[in-house]
């Protein structure tokens, strides 16, 4: 059963910057994982996927944080980490990170990002 746990949320005021980060219990990289991700969800919306890394290396981002967020990963800590910049107040909401598997997809707990002055 993989496990994921996220830190590094907290409250930051608008045009701050926060790193959150994501231990993975197993590979992040593998024949049987095609992605990591991170996901992000404000009370009364849906879940939007707002970054992830391709086990290949390539990395795509929602529109709304083009440009200000950066994901990474350190393959040999097992480690995804999402940097944050230039926040706003629309950016609060809880961020989990996900690895995508072939048939299966799992979740960590979530961390809270709250964006306010």
């Amino acid at each position: 059963q993989v496990q994921l746990v996220e830190s590094g949320g907290g409250l930051v005021q608008p045009g701050g910057s926060l790193r959150l980060s994501c231990a993975a219990s197993e590979n992040i990289v593998g024949v049987s994982t095609w992605a990591m991700a991170w996901y992000r969800q404000a009370p009364g919306n849906q879940r939007e996927l707002v970054a992830q890394i391709l086990t290949e290396g390539t990395t795509t981002y929602a529109d709304s944080v083009k440009g200000r967020f950066t994901v990474s990963r350190d393959e040999a800590k097992n480690m995804v980490y999402l940097q944050m910049d230039s926040l706003e107040p629309e950016d609060t909401a809880v961020y989990t990170c996900s690895q995508r598997r072939y048939g299966q997809s799992y979740w960590g707990q979530g961390t809270q990002v709250t964006v306010s002055s």
